[in-house]
């Protein structure tokens, strides 16, 4: 018996190959039931005329379900389902009841209703995103990441693949951020002072459960990362904003009794304000005086294409108490999710039990690629492609802002990928943004990254990451026009 032709179809815009969009098409006939052991299928040439895709295609997917065991070949006869192909469940789902649960009382906490804004899903949609922190693949390094991912996945890094490192992390991957990354920044540290981390946020996290509790208190930047902000919230402690001004977070304004200091000082968040030497020796000073540890997260560092930036307050730390948070999200892409954090040995030693009890360690074969990746100079490379072409569209922003007499409030003195901006009196920046995706624009309203209830609605993010050169004074000029039309 064969199974009729016209049960085949591609879904328009499905993710992946053709070769593997017939594949998973025949392969979820095989697993609902609707091709049964020893039905044929049609010949590769009436599929692929069907489907109007190559023969070669329609071979080839073949071929993968063959070896998969999903179908057979016999001869000059044909492929059919195979005998011994997965069968589809004999059992039926049972109908959903109703939710006796009240969940009010069954929380005994809540991670729902705080400040981190939801970035749209199709931004890509947009023509001109000015979204912060997402990659542009234009810039990405493709193929030596695909070689250096297969090259993780061979025989002779078949344990960094496979085995369980318990609370450990990839060798290669410590050994090129204690060698490389770090003295970059002018932090020496040993590999027991190093953890990898599932991104910045992990590594807030970890911070914010090992030193805070309902007793402690903590001070935070305003404005600030809302997430870290959510966090610190969520951690029970007496969370304290304090003001940043034009040189980032003032050490005088850091009140009495405070614990743990939490600070952006290369590149603030998200008024991109650097943090002068003398401050960061008054910081630390500030610090000492409090008896209280500083966490610092020195996002972006890499992006610093007008000068060299500044060592990092770590760097000058001489009492151990700079906790250095670092990440290669914005560097290569945030689907990423691979960061690390630098601290004294004990503190280094928990955060990695911490981290073991919650998810054992970060996948293996990621850290082996992106150590891979890291040694061989790719990032490097990268890192010199993206800082010419951020350079590039930071010099179109500012001269398009210029041109329509729009206001900038931020513009970091080493360079990034973000512009902080202020709108005229009157407009609030959530209406703006509101206003402006009618028009194909995207602008991030700044209201979400300032604490308390009177939180200013003027000010709102440009990122430059993932839009082109081109189309930048376009954007622009709708921006300015929808700031004057909310006057």
């Amino acid at each position: 018996m064969s199974i009729a032709i016209e049960t085949f179809f591609l879904t328009p815009g499905a993710p992946g190959t053709l070769q593997a969009q017939v594949q998973q098409m025949i392969a979820e006939g095989i697993l609902s039931g609707r091709f049964h052991a020893g039905e044929k299928l049609p010949s590769s040439r009436r599929l692929a005329t069907h489907l109007g895709v190559s023969r070669i295609t329609v071979t080839l997917a073949y071929t993968e379900l063959v070896a998969n065991d999903y179908l057979t070949a016999r001869g000059r006869s044909g492929y059919y389902v195979s005998d011994s192909a997965p069968v589809p469940p004999t059992y039926s789902p049972r109908p959903r009841g109703t939710d006796s649960v009240d969940w009010s009382r069954a929380l005994v906490q809540r991670f729902t209703g705080g400040d981190t804004p939801r970035k749209p899903d199709n931004w890509r949609g947009f023509r001109y995103p000015f979204i912060y922190g997402q990659a542009d693949p234009t810039l990405f390094d493709h193929a030596n990441w695909r070689q250096c991912a297969l090259r993780a996945l061979g025989q002779k890094d078949f344990a960094a693949l496979t085995d369980d490192y318990n609370d450990r992390d990839d060798p290669l991957l410590v050994e090129y951020i204690a060698r490389h990354s770090l003295p970059r920044r002018g932090i020496s540290a040993r590999p027991e002072e190093i953890l990898i981390t599932l991104g910045a946020q992990n590594a807030l996290w970890l911070t914010s459960r090992m030193l805070l509790n309902r007793h402690r208190q903590a001070v935070i930047e305003d404005p600030s990362y809302p997430a870290q902000r959510d966090l610190l919230t969520h951690s029970g402690c007496r969370l304290i904003p304090v003001a940043v001004d034009a040189d980032g977070l003032p050490p005088e304004a850091i009140p009495e009794g405070t614990d743990v200091i939490f600070t952006t000082p290369s590149h603030q968040c998200p008024t991109t304000a650097t943090m002068p030497l003398r401050r960061r020796q008054a910081l630390l000073a500030r610090a000492r005086a409090l008896d209280a540890l500083v966490v610092e997260d020195d996002y972006e560092f890499e992006m610093a294409f007008l000068a060299a930036p500044s060592p990092a307050l770590k760097s000058l730390d001489e009492d151990g108490r700079v906790i250095y948070v670092g990440s290669f999200s914005k560097s290569l892409f945030p689907g990423l999710r691979l960061g690390y954090m630098v601290g004294s040995e004990p503190l280094i030693r928990e955060a990695r039990a911490l981290r073991a009890a919650m998810l054992r360690h970060p996948p293996g074969h990621i850290q082996r690629t992106a150590a891979y990746f890291l040694s061989l100079g790719h990032y490097d490379s990268q890192i010199r492609r993206m800082s010419q072409a951020l350079h590039d569209r930071r010099r179109a922003m500012e001269a398009a802002i210029a041109d329509q007499g729009l206001t900038i409030a931020g513009r970091g003195v080493y360079g990034g990928s973000s512009l902080w901006m202020q709108a005229p009196e009157g407009v609030d920046s959530t209406q703006l943004a509101a206003r402006l995706q009618g028009d194909s624009v995207f602008i991030e309203p700044g209201t979400p990254f300032f604490a308390g209830p009177d939180r200013p609605g003027r000010f709102y993010r440009l990122g430059y990451s993932s839009i082109p050169t081109a189309r930048i004074p376009g954007g622009i000029a709708r921006i300015a026009e929808a700031e004057r039309a909310l006057l």
